[in-house]
């Protein structure tokens, strides 16, 4: 944070972006620690807490892979050597039966973090107006990209808002397809796929969105994936 005073439009975009946590770490915490001393700030977070807080059915839980035990089973020796008696008088000592626990449960939880693919990192992003108001909520992950309106004006009635998606490299936008009514949607790609940088934007078309595939009408909202690192 600057030393300067921030404009009101600047303290309302620095806390949209530390309540979605888009900020960076040092960024956050500068931000953490004028909370106290500073009422203004502190109110347009608890608006934007208020204002995002039921979003939060825009990530759906996700059940961990039927399969995941069995795989775990699988990784583990499935055939122990046969215990003699000298085995068995051990394991009548309470603190070597502890010990042997103990050793499973940690054979377990390593196969389980090797067996265990690495989540994707969720993407996120505040889609601004032409003068850096935040309009559009995104979110991506590998269920997909999810868009939702905060507080935004529905489209003229002779005109449609239509989403789309740049991926870093690419010289052409793809249409993820037209917003509806109530300004939610969830929308699965096949041709691309999330990834930090990407390039969202929404453009204004004629009914039933881009007759050519790509924008014919002007740029309304636009902004680019990053990873979310919020709390």
């Amino acid at each position: 944070m600057s030393g300067r005073p921030m404009t009101a439009e600047e303290r309302d975009a620095l806390a949209a972006e530390y309540v979605l946590g888009t900020l960076e770490a040092r960024e956050a915490a500068s931000v953490a620690a004028a909370l106290p001393v500073d009422p203004a700030l502190a109110g347009a977070v608890a608006s934007w807490e208020a204002k995002l807080a039921p979003l939060a059915a825009l990530a759906p839980p996700e059940a961990p892979p039927p399969d995941l035990w069995a795989r775990i089973a699988a990784a583990l020796d499935p055939t122990p050597p046969a215990p003699s008696l000298s085995w068995w008088r051990r394991l009548l000592d309470p603190w070597r039966a502890g010990a042997i626990g103990a050793t499973a449960v940690a054979a377990g939880l390593a196969a389980l973090m090797v067996l265990r693919p690495a989540p994707e990192p969720r993407l996120m992003t505040v889609l601004l107006t032409d003068r850096e108001q935040p309009a559009w909520l995104v979110e991506a992950d590998q269920a997909g990209i999810r868009l939702a309106s905060l507080n935004t004006r529905p489209a003229p009635p002779d005109r449609v808002l239509e989403l789309w998606a740049l991926p870093q490299g690419e010289t052409a936008p793809t249409s993820l397809g037209l917003i509806p009514a109530d300004g939610r949607i969830t929308v699965r790609p096949a041709t691309i796929r999330p990834s930090p940088g990407m390039l969202i934007e929404i453009t204004l078309e004629p009914p039933g969105g881009s007759p050519i595939g790509r924008p014919t009408g002007p740029i309304q909202f636009i902004g680019r994936l990053a990873p979310a690192t919020g709390s």
